[in-house]
């Protein structure tokens, strides 16, 4: 079955895209520690980031580090925090976070509570930058 993800990139289910490529998907997290939590994904799926092949897994972070530096552009901060847990959808993705302090970053915090309209607006700015 596929996973949510799988679904997002086919456009089976709506989402916020920030950026995409031939090997990857990027969008606005629906649950953001900040706004411009950004994921990113392979467009293949597989479960756990390091059973990625290796070229895939070194190409994934040149494009997320693409997709960082536009979302610094639009949200100034210190870093753009990066986390890959990858328990919460079997497909494996890195989270990118802007940070201006470590706590920004714990996923126990609260987190963002976003319209739509909102988020439509975040993820334009990103892929405009």
């Amino acid at each position: 079955m596929a996973s949510i993800f799988t679904k997002i990139i086919n456009r089976e289910i709506p989402a916020h895209i920030v950026a995409e490529d031939d090997k990857f998907f990027a969008f606005l997290d629906i649950s953001p520690l900040q706004k411009g939590h950004t994921l990113v994904v392979p467009k293949t799926e597989v479960d756990y980031i390091f059973d990625v092949e290796d070229d895939l897994l070194g190409e994934m972070m040149v494009f997320a580090k693409q997709v960082a530096h536009k979302i610094k552009a639009v949200f100034p901060c210190d870093r753009i925090g990066v986390t890959v847990i990858g328990l919460e959808v079997p497909h494996a993705h890195i989270h990118l976070v802007p940070i201006n302090q470590m706590a920004d970053m714990n996923f126990a915090n609260e987190k963002l509570s976003l319209t739509q309209e909102e988020l439509a607006e975040i993820a334009s700015n990103i892929r405009e930058a």
